[in-house]
């Protein structure tokens, strides 16, 4: 028989994803949003272009999903270039 370690809380809850989303605003160009999300998060132009479209649309996007730490990180890049964002656990 193969004995196993119970899973901890903290293990549990660190492989929750984490979103960065980035919320809309009068202030910035819509090419703008674009060339940021393709430098701080590597995006292609299309995808880019998609998640900006997003925002405008809907107010909002999730630009980028994974651990919680790089999610935070992320969000602060972009904020850095005036954007607004805040960090979501994945779904809510």
């Amino acid at each position: 028989m193969v004995e196993t370690e119970p899973i901890s809380k903290s293990e549990v809850l660190s492989d929750i994803p984490w979103g960065v989303v980035v919320h809309d605003d009068p202030v910035n160009l819509t090419s703008y949003v674009t060339w940021v999300l393709m430098k701080v998060l590597s995006h292609p132009k299309a995808k880019a272009e998609a998640l900006m479209w997003e925002v405008h649309r809907l107010g909002r996007s999730v630009v980028w999903t994974g651990n919680r730490e790089m999610a935070e990180l992320y969000a602060q890049q972009l904020q850095g270039y005036q954007l607004r964002t805040t960090v979501e656990k994945a779904g809510e």
